[in-house]
């Protein structure tokens, strides 16, 4: 054949149409089921070729079709009902943020993430980090926050998990068009496009910005895949935590820096940066240097104001999981960098280092993170519990309790994963406007209104969907893999609608012990097969590509699965992702959640299932330790302080089998009125009520903008004020506190009581110190009694007694006084400190200076 060019026709959309673009353009439409439902119209079967993209649906419907929507009136009504609806949505004023006028924010929020997961259509993420992004951005547009967001535009986005006859996972490569997502370039008020430049090993690379519409709010994204660069750096932004660590180093430079300049393109002035996990921590260094050259000043009153306006949220609780790159990679791609913020890069690489490191250590970017903000945060309470004893080397002799990194507990933005079915429910019950009260608990206790039998079948109709969703999915890897007829005709026959289903589905880590369930099969096996009352299991998710480990856990169960104990009542569905995922939590009755704790950060999948009516079954680990309240669902096992995981291992799968064959199976089964399982169902309503208004991503957003985002802002204005003159005093005060540290001691303790071994509940106990400040005046430092419960080595449940200076001794110390109330009983315990104070510190560990006396 010869060659030939290509080219497409698209239809022309008729004026009346008009709106469909304008709504097909916004990710608004991911979490409003009336223009999904209007987009389907369309064209059924081309709406679910095209994967749910209304984009490309537009540009592949057929212009008769258009032709014939215009005629019809009831499409038109409808069209005119969204249309407005989407309007209205974008030009309210009476948001949440507009009605808190009390937080004050100069500028917009700027959220950095490696990935965003907004929907299926724009394949940009590759799991939990994601998603959570996704979804932060949606609540910041539902509540009006002034919000922005940057991340990246990946060619190939993460990737398609096949899996082989022998149950091996393949990688299979997406080729993603831009012009077929709802996007657009970046423009300029003169119409060129926006693109910035930055310099990687002595190459200008040109990242072309790209935005999309995320309801009121805009997300920005990098593309280096454009032709001024050559084939080597159109690779950065090709795949999602593809390549090498060279790669990676090349990918968080044009995130961090490349976003920070892409924001100062666009005319954007943030007043607070947020960074979703320390990808983007490179962008701490360019606001500096922005700050250098557009002020005039240096180095490190230049740093008291980013860190100040920068917020660190830490998703990962595992060592291993935190980027981390040699000092000669550093060395190398930012030697030059350096030299506009005057540092050598010795000097930086202590930004990415405990305080007390070894040459050859490495440069954590978690820990430059943490450097450049002065607010971070885990994810849940253990995990800022867990994050702050992973960290306490960045603030040493801190106590872990005192490590200045707190919690924002996830959420999920519930009308994205919310099944409209049971959207219309609560419409029903809790009246009109309930979609804007969901943080509300008041509302929820509403769910006792739901008679039994509409919430019972509304849950039965998911739970149908999802069952023929999964035949589809598994008749369609089985046709691939070019299955007899008689195995493509069985899919149909895998699961039961009426039967007990445990939904299992998340990113197949180790830790995370996707096998847990198989670790006594035979016992296993008898609980799925009662005769009875049976138990099914529907599981999905993907592994890492470089994770062999894990992939090998997904080879294993599909060898399980085959069993003839096991086939058709264990399904694994290929392929996760935002769409497999939305059947999986709007249809299970079950979430199983077990990994090895405390490793899961949150685990917000099993937030997804009670809005729509299940219950959580799960280890206490992330969420589900705040969450379960011993009456909506289910904890397994018991946390095994001391002894190996296999030992852990053991006891969480006993205690997996106990509660599912003497709680779970039997009391989805009983039916006294045989109907009905009314315990159950008031389960279900106890799940709806408890976790649904804490759990969402409206309170999430809120909980940063009042304790993260305002403070941050306001913080960040005043060390600006006045041409930067406390940013500038506060870096010469910190710079003289450092020289003169070493001159400062605990020279003697005192304990003013007749008996200090016998003290009586209810004396107060006077505590003295003699402290030797050398050259540092005593209204720069704060000295306190650090006193809690003795245990060992360690004092638990502490709290702090400041004390106050009394007088000079003749040899220039100082003496300080303070009481101690002995309220209870008890062993006890103290020691005094001594530590920098100034009214411009943000946190109380800044300087990681701190003197102990010498109990």
């Amino acid at each position: 054949m010869q060659n030939y060019f290509r080219f497409s026709v698209i239809p022309q959309l008729p004026a009346v149409l008009e709106p469909l673009r304008e709504i097909a353009f916004n990710v608004w439409f991911s979490w409003n089921y009336d223009a999904i439902d209007l987009f389907e119209s369309l064209d059924p079967d081309l709406w679910e070729e095209c994967y749910h993209n209304p984009v490309k649906l537009l540009q592949k419907v057929r212009q008769a079709r258009l032709s014939e929507v215009v005629e019809d009136d009831n499409f038109m009504r409808k069209l005119h009902l969204v249309a407005t609806r989407f309007k209205k949505y974008l030009s309210a004023k009476d948001t949440w943020f507009s009605k808190h006028s009390k937080i004050e924010m100069g500028g917009p929020v700027a959220y950095f993430s490696a990935e965003f997961g907004l929907h299926e259509s724009v394949p940009e993420y590759s799991g939990g980090l994601g998603i959570l992004a996704g979804d932060h951005c949606k609540a910041a547009s539902d509540l009006g926050l002034p919000f922005v967001a940057v991340g990246l535009l990946y060619r190939h986005g993460y990737f398609k998990q096949r899996l082989d006859k022998d149950g091996w996972q393949e990688m299979a490569e997406m080729t993603i068009d831009f012009n077929q997502l709802p996007i657009h370039e970046a423009r300029r008020p003169d119409g060129s496009v926006v693109t910035v430049m930055v310099n990687i090993l002595g190459r200008n690379v040109v990242a072309k910005i790209w935005e999309i519409k995320v309801g009121r709010i805009s997300l920005y994204c990098l593309d280096t895949d454009v032709v001024q660069n050559n084939p080597e750096d159109r690779l950065i932004t090709a795949a999602l935590y593809g390549g090498d660590l060279e790669m990676r180093i090349r990918q968080e430079i044009v995130l961090g820096i490349g976003g920070a300049r892409a924001l100062r393109e666009l005319g954007i002035k943030p007043s607070v940066y947020h960074m979703n996990e320390g990808h983007a921590a490179f962008l701490g260094i360019e606001r500096i240097r922005q700050h250098m050259l557009d002020n005039n000043i240096e180095f490190y009153p230049a740093l008291q104001v980013t860190t100040a306006s920068s917020v660190f949220t830490t998703h990962t609780p595992v060592p291993a999981g935190n980027d981390a790159f040699s000092p000669d990679l550093i060395r190398r791609y930012f030697e030059d960098y350096l030299k506009e913020l005057k540092i050598g890069v010795d000097e930086f690489l202590k930004f990415g280092r405990p305080w007390n490191f070894q040459p050859t250590d490495p440069f954590n970017m978690t820990i430059l993170a943490l450097r450049m903000s002065r607010r971070a945060n885990g994810v849940s309470a253990l995990h800022g519990e867990v994050s702050r004893r992973m960290w306490t080397g960045v603030w040493p002799s801190t106590p872990i309790q005192e490590v200045p990194i707190g919690s924002v507990t996830n959420g999920i933005h519930l009308h994205t994963w919310l099944a409209p079915e049971m959207k219309a429910l609560y419409e029903k019950y809790f009246g009109a406007g309930w979609e804007d009260q969901i943080s509300d608990p008041d509302l929820w206790r509403r769910v006792s209104d739901i008679p039994d039998d509409e919430l019972w079948n509304t849950h039965l109709l998911l739970k149908r969907r999802m069952v023929e969703f999964v035949r589809k999915r598994v008749r369609a890897h089985r046709e691939r893999l070019g299955e007899s007829p008689d195995r493509l005709r069985s899919a149909a026959s895998l699961l039961d609608p009426e039967v007990l289903t445990i939904g299992f589905a998340r990113r197949f880590a180790t830790y995370k012990r996707a096998l847990l369930m198989f670790k006594d099969v035979e016992r296993f096996k008898a609980i799925v097969n009662k005769v009875d009352r049976p138990v099914q299991f529907v599981i999905a998710g993907k592994s890492h590509p470089r994770d062999e480990a894990g992939k090998r856990l997904i080879q294993q169960l599909l060898k399980w699965i085959q069993e003839p104990e096991f086939y058709g009542k264990i399904v694994f569905v290929e392929d996760y992702d935002t769409n497999v995922a939305r059947y999986l939590v709007q249809g299970v009755d079950v979430w199983l959640n077990n990994p090895l704790r405390p490793l899961e950060a949150s685990g917000t999948s099993g937030q997804k299932v009670p809005p729509n009516g299940g219950i959580n079954f799960s280890v206490l680990d992330g969420w589900w330790c705040e969450g379960y309240n011993k009456k909506n669902g289910w904890a397994i096992g018991e946390e095994l302080k001391d002894g190996p995981p296999e030992l852990q291992d053991d006891i969480d799968a006993k205690s997996f089998y106990s509660i599912l064959d003497k709680q779970v199976i039997p009391l989805y089964y009983a039916k006294p009125d045989g109907r009905l399982p009314l315990a159950w169902i008031n389960l279900m309503r106890e799940s709806i009520r408890s976790v649904s208004p804490v759990y969402n991503t409206w309170r999430m957003v809120q909980e940063y903008t009042q304790n993260y985002y305002a403070p941050a802002s306001h913080r960040g204005a005043k060390l600006s004020a006045n041409s930067f003159a406390d940013a500038k005093e506060i870096a010469v005060w910190k710079g003289k506190m450092r020289d003169a540290w070493a001159q400062v001691s605990v020279a003697q303790i005192a304990c003013d009581h007749q008996k200090p071994y016998e003290i009586l509940v209810g004396e107060k106990v006077g505590i003295r110190a003699k402290v030797a400040l050398g050259n540092i005046g005593p209204e720069n430092v704060t000295v306190e009694a650090y006193c809690g419960e003795a245990h060992d080595t360690d004092l638990t449940n502490p709290h702090i007694v400041p004390l106050q200076m009394q007088k000079k001794d003749g040899d220039g110390s100082y003496w300080y006084a303070g009481e101690l109330d002995a309220c209870e009983s008890g062993a006890y315990g103290f020691n005094v400190r001594v530590m920098p104070s100034h009214g411009s510190l943000t946190q109380k560990h800044e300087l990681r200076l701190m003197t102990w006396g010498k109990a």
